[in-house]
């Protein structure tokens, strides 16, 4: 269908795409993602999941798997196709899932997935007891999925521009340099920070408790005998983080979480959380309570904690709205609620893994054994 006369002189598709995406090279992210991130062989199949404005990264990500003597497997949703299943679907497409779903991602060998949404309050008139459903229906989906080389990352949209408060170009150029894209090696700045993080990583291996405090905010866990992971870009990126998971039965205080969050293009803001023994007894948010206690109504693993992790990257230095960047932002803090990474030792089972951040860089503080390790914002006692 051509344009009419009438559609002359507004943004299309490829608009967006040439302007979200001016100063970000497609070809040097592909290169990335398929080499750094992944590590693609010689005849593995690459389950690339993303939307079709992440056009000029997926073309890119193709003649990369394909250089690499792989199978790239393209998987392309269309504006509104998520919002749409969610408006037509019976009972049947919300509490089972195909049997192909699952294959696919069983015999795949490595599985990336790219957000690039077009409108980022696409569910935003959902039902979130439909949302939690379908999460718990696709829950064998994401354990298979774990069990694979996997790695999720970002191609800048006029959307997510829109939701971080900057212009297109300006999100770009964000997302570039938290992807270390504008440095000479990128991959060799990827192994600074993870060097620096094995540094961190040593002096809370050996902790017992972990203490949290900020305005609104003191809370105690414990994490001891449990793994510390390295996160330096392999399986986020960006990333920079280290992360653990907490005995389940361990969290006790509260928790005000600073930071804006978008599950699911659902807005939540003021998020406050009261635990005893790990559970969570008490909770409200400010904006989007009500998608807030549907998550906490998921299973019997989603009021309990998965994850505590550290944010490490100081290139991201604002929220943006999206989780996969402000949880590493320097200086801040994130509980998951729900599912454990196995990897560290943790137990919770969930079809909800929902990370929430606390900003430390105003009067906050992270404490090991009653040893100081952040004080506001800043790490203590690293040169």
């Amino acid at each position: 269908m051509t344009a009419s006369g009438h559609d002359r002189g507004r943004p299309t598709a490829n608009d967006e795409l040439r302007r979200a995406g001016a100063s970000l090279d497609p070809a040097a992210f592909a290169g990335l993602l398929a080499g750094y991130c992944l590590e693609v062989e010689p005849g593995q199949s690459v389950l690339v999941r993303s939307t079709s404005l992440a056009e000029p990264l997926l073309l890119e990500l193709q003649r990369a798997i394909l250089q690499r003597d792989a199978w790239p497997l393209l998987r392309v949703e269309l504006p509104g196709q998520t919002r749409g299943y969610y408006e037509a679907a019976g009972d049947r497409h919300l509490d089972d899932l195909p049997d192909l779903a699952l294959q696919e991602v069983r015999r795949a060998d490595a599985i990336l997935g790219i957000q690039a949404p077009g409108d980022v309050r696409e569910l935003a008139g959902v039902d979130p007891d439909r949302i939690a459903r379908y999460a718990r229906a696709r829950r064998p989906v994401r354990e298979e999925t774990m069990k694979k080389r996997w790695c999720s990352t970002l191609w800048p949209t006029d959307a997510l521009a829109e939701q971080a408060s900057m212009t297109p170009s300006e999100f770009s150029a964000f997302v570039q340099r938290a992807l270390f894209l504008d440095q000479p090696d990128p991959v060799r700045s990827w192994g600074g920070l993870a060097a620096f993080q094995e540094r961190l990583i040593g002096r809370l291996s050996g902790a017992g408790e972990l203490r949290l405090e900020a305005e609104g905010t003191d809370l105690t866990l414990g994490v001891a005998r449990r793994t510390w992971v390295n996160s330096d870009g392999r399986r986020n990126m960006p990333s920079g983080e280290v992360f653990t998971g907490p005995h389940e039965q361990s969290a006790n205080g509260r928790v005000r979480f600073t930071v804006r969050s978008a599950p699911a293009g659902v807005e939540v803001d003021g998020v406050e959380l009261e635990l005893r023994d790990g559970e969570v007894v008490r909770a409200s948010a400010t904006v989007g309570d009500a998608y807030l206690q549907r998550a906490l109504a998921t299973d019997d693993g989603s009021r309990f904690l998965g994850e505590i992790g550290i944010g490490t990257n100081f290139g991201i230095a604002q929220p943006t709205g999206t989780i996969l960047f402000d949880e590493k932002i320097g200086g801040t803090v994130h509980l998951a609620l729900g599912r454990s990474y196995p990897e560290t030792g943790g137990r919770n089972k969930s079809a909800l893994h929902w990370d929430l951040i606390c900003d430390l860089r105003e009067g906050g503080r992270l404490t090991a054994d009653g040893e100081v390790v952040q004080e506001n914002g800043r790490f203590v006692g690293f040169a």
